[in-house]
């Protein structure tokens, strides 16, 4: 999957415009990333890569690129 299409998931689950987010983007500058979208993101991760991710986990992002990132792992 490219970096895009995962841009592209992240901005739909935030229910964003596409092209709103870039990898460099700090996730405290993403005012839509609040405590839904964390429990979203713990789901998309599971649902998209087979992958379980924890609090603690989206604790360690600061940025879009971090969450990038992990989906690659």
């Amino acid at each position: 999957m490219s970096e895009r299409e995962k841009l592209a998931l992240l901005e739909d689950m935030l229910e964003l415009d596409e092209g709103e987010l870039s990898a460099e983007m700090k996730l405290e500058d993403v005012l839509q990333f609040d405590s839904m979208a964390r429990l979203s993101l713990i789901v998309l991760f599971e649902d998209e890569f087979g992958k379980k991710i924890v609090g603690k986990d989206i604790d360690g992002f600061d940025t879009i690129g971090d969450i990038l990132a992990k989906m690659e792992e």
